[in-house]
């Protein structure tokens, strides 16, 4: 019966089933907090929801802001055709599409146990495969965001711990086939999010070096994997030539984005503007259209980085922290909140830093040769949000990989090479 209990609960499968049902029961409990009518609406009053919303309807993959403003690629594709399915099943703005949208992110959270799980045994061994994996289940955020984003977030997650996965087992692999397949994931979640793409060269790099020793063998399997990665985002890419006239491979947005963390109502001394209303931008895109209004977004923000460079850093700096605890002023935000979830947060964020700073140096020390696919994540995923604006929405693709660091930093990564 011990040996049956510890086979069950070092079950990537069973810890992948808790995760489901805490985030199910999450969503249980903030569904009864919230009316029908406001969650079958609200969720869904954002970008992705507006863009389901017009291909439900068949209008295609526009109406960015619910308004006939023409074709957009604001977004990456996937996930809105994903909740536009969704819409087209459940109903348009119905609280069954609310439900199905949040078990659908809940089931990508908790799949992503899997292909934790197996880069964890391949790094560091069973035992902190499966202390990763239970941190996993049990991460707040992991918990809290498929409720509360209709986002490509969990998805995305999904896709990161699968792509860590699949690049390191393919370091063993001389098959074109698998590298083709590897590709081919690629594309896919690049077709989800975009910021994934921070990750590519480096985990891409990092595989073909392995086959350093046979460069012909090496140029073959790199070309076999870049050219399905094109491949699949070619079908978008070519819809947005064909649409806005200029190169876009996934999406528009960056300019927007950019903007919105850096602008002159960050600077206290300006007479620019006062306030930024959602309302006045959204009026802004619809005048000018969705190209004219990244074009002057992105002059805007270039002018602004230009003219305040020492606010630019210092507004970068707040974003390091903000995407690492959660807060730009962490200390002070703990003593004025009166909500126990956001002090709670801020103290698991503090702590899981330090988790996975520990776990970076036990990984350097300990298995060097996967430090840094592994550190990649925390490195240079991020750098997007640094740049432009966060949270800890952004930053929650990664997430699965910190749990992994944060087990290696308990237990470490010493194992036999046979326990790969």
């Amino acid at each position: 019966m011990r040996e049956r209990a510890i086979r069950l609960v070092s079950s990537a499968w069973f810890i992948a089933l808790v995760a489901m049902l805490l985030r199910l029961a999450y969503v249980r409990f903030m569904a009864h907090q919230v009316a029908a009518e406001v969650l079958a609406i609200v969720p869904f009053q954002n970008e992705v929801g507006n863009v389901a919303s017009a291909l439900a309807q068949g209008k295609g993959f526009c109406c960015l802001f619910r308004q006939p403003t023409g074709p957009t690629a604001w977004l990456a594709p996937l996930y809105p055709l994903l909740v536009a399915g969704i819409f087209k099943v459940s109903g348009i703005f119905s609280l069954r599409s609310f439900y199905a949208a949040v078990v659908l992110n809940c089931l990508f959270s908790s799949l992503a146990t899997i292909p934790l799980f197996h880069a964890g045994k391949r790094t560091a061994g069973t035992a902190t495969a499966t202390l990763a994996g239970w941190i996993w289940a049990f991460f707040p955020s992991g918990i809290i965001l498929p409720f509360a984003w209709i986002w490509d977030t969990s998805l995305s997650v999904f896709f990161a711990a699968a792509l860590l996965w699949s690049t390191l087992e393919l370091e063993d692999s001389v098959l074109p086939r698998s590298f083709g397949l590897y590709g081919l994931l690629w594309g896919l979640a690049l077709l989800t999010n975009p910021a994934l793409g921070a990750l590519l060269p480096f985990l891409i790099g990092w595989l073909l070096y392995q086959h350093r020793s046979n460069r012909p063998l090496q140029l073959h399997l790199g070309l076999t994997t870049l050219a399905l990665v094109m491949l699949t985002c070619l079908p978008w890419a070519a819809r947005n030539y064909v649409q806005f006239h200029r190169l876009i491979p996934l999406r528009s947005n960056f300019a927007y984005e950019f903007w919105s963390g850096n602008n002159e109502i960050f600077d206290e001394h300006s007479r620019a503007v006062n306030r930024i209303t959602r309302y006045e931008q959204i009026r802004l895109y619809a005048q000018l259209g969705e190209t004219e209004f990244l074009n002057e977004k992105r002059q805007d923000v270039l002018e602004f980085v230009k003219s305040h460079t020492a606010l630019y850093l210092q507004l970068t700096g707040n974003r390091i922290v903000a995407t690492w605890i959660g807060s730009e002023s962490p200390w002070r935000d703990f003593q004025r909140t009166d909500s126990r979830l956001a002090q709670y947060l801020l103290v698991w964020n503090s702590l899981a830093l330090l988790g996975i700073v520990c776990g970076l140096v036990r990984l350097h020390v300990e298995r060097g040769e996967y430090f840094f696919p592994i550190a990649s994540f925390p490195f240079f995923f991020p750098i997007t949000f640094y740049i432009a604006h966060t949270s800890l929405r952004h930053r929650h693709p990664c997430d699965p990989v910190l749990a992994l660091l944060i087990a290696i930093s308990i237990l470490g990564a010493r194992i036999r090479r046979t326990a790969k």
